[in-house]
């Protein structure tokens, strides 16, 4: 059984991080296995990375939190990662789906008309032209409608659709996209060779999220928090690896077993330790990259009922209400005990407003809330 993660490598350097807080220093490598290794006891400590890390996130991208409605619209997956629920090979799915485009379209502009200024359009992954197309006409044609709402721009729209090839890209961001998230899930090529099947390979996973910058888009990843045999070591070169290629934003969140999965039988880390690195992970990645989108994800939520608050104090500024039908979100369980499986998408924009509300902070409406990395990057100053 898994139950947790290897500390054994961290450094526990307090001094250093101690200066990266107090002088605003870009955390180092060593700054970061400290911070990631904070015990759960030393609440002091704990505080002192959570304040830094909203202090630097209320400077560099605001107080604000931006919603991404997101729309699961189709579970139907050509591949086979050993931790995913929506497997290729997994056949207890409760049933293979694909919403019809005018259902996705619609959901779309529900966000647009709610005052949600971006969308995410999430499927399995599939490469075929078919598909393709697809995604280019729904995309279009949410871009085409939702210029009548207070967004003249159109709402913005999000992509996870899986690896793609270069022209693919291409041919999304000139439909109407913009923003791209293709999490790496560990930036250790053992790790993820490990947790993938032999056919999914890391360099192919990396060139993928080259090939989006060269789209045009701005470009997401994230990882998962607690992996079996994860490191401390891992998680802070995972950190380095964001910044190294430079990403507008992160959705980092924790690894929580699905059963009709390989990787059940290696179990889970205890929750609270599990909450605890993932809360870590944010204030980490909040120091080290001050101006990315980093997102309060619904795995947090899995873990305990504020969980996404907690994100949210720990330097987070996005975060995903699910618009997804209801009939279908069953079908797109990816881990166990996944939250709003049966809540209608107007209880979960008045539950998810109070949680936000509770944390001192607004919601950023009719805004796509773009991350302020990539002006930096495609505006520099002279």
């Amino acid at each position: 059984m898994h139950t947790s993660i290897d500390v054994s490598a961290a450094d526990f350097a307090q001094e250093e991080y101690i200066h990266t807080l107090r002088h605003g220093a870009i955390p180092s490598e060593k700054a970061l296995r400290a911070i990631l290794s904070i015990p759960y006891r030393e609440k002091a400590l704990v505080d002192q990375v959570r304040y830094r890390a909203m202090e630097v996130m209320e400077r560099e991208v605001g107080n604000l939190v931006y919603y991404r409605g997101i729309v699961e619209f189709s579970n139907i997956c050509t591949q086979n990662c050993r931790y995913c629920g929506i497997r290729r090979s997994n056949t207890h799915v409760s049933s293979r789906y694909l919403l019809d485009e005018e259902e996705i379209v619609e959901s779309a502009l529900w966000c647009a008309e709610r005052g949600y200024g971006s969308v995410v359009l999430q499927s399995g992954e599939r490469r075929d032209e078919a598909f393709i197309e697809l995604v280019e006409r729904i995309v279009k044609t949410i871009k085409e409608r939702s210029r009548s709402t207070e967004l003249p721009d159109g709402v913005g729209i999000t992509l996870s659709v899986g690896e793609q090839t270069l022209e693919t890209y291409r041919r999304f961001y000139n439909a109407g996209a913009h923003r791209y998230l293709l999490r790496i899930e560990t930036s250790n090529p053992e790790l993820f060779s490990a947790i993938h099947p032999p056919e999914q390979r890391f360099e192919t996973r990396l060139q993928a999220l080259h090939d989006l910058r060269k789209a045009g888009f701005q470009v997401g990843t994230g990882v998962m928090i607690g992996i079996p045999g994860q490191s401390i070591d891992m998680l802070a070169r995972d950190i380095l690896f964001f910044r190294e290629i430079d990403v507008d934003m992160i959705g980092m969140g924790p690894y929580i077993t699905h059963p009709d999965t390989p990787m059940a039988v290696q179990g889970m880390m205890e929750k609270e330790a599990l909450l605890h690195l993932s809360l870590l992970m944010i204030a980490a990645t909040r120091l080290a990259l001050p101006d990315a989108n980093i997102a309060a994800t619904t795995a947090l939520q899995a873990l305990v009922p504020d969980g996404r608050e907690r994100g949210l104090r720990f330097g987070a500024n996005v975060t995903m209400p699910n618009i997804t039908p209801l009939r279908v979100r069953e079908a797109y369980r990816l881990y166990e005990n996944k939250p709003c499986m049966n809540e209608r998408k107007e209880a979960c924009e008045a539950c998810l407003a109070g949680r936000i509300a509770s944390t001192g902070r607004s919601v950023g409406l009719n805004a796509w809330g773009d991350s302020p990395r990539f002006f930096k990057r495609k505006f520099p100053r002279e």
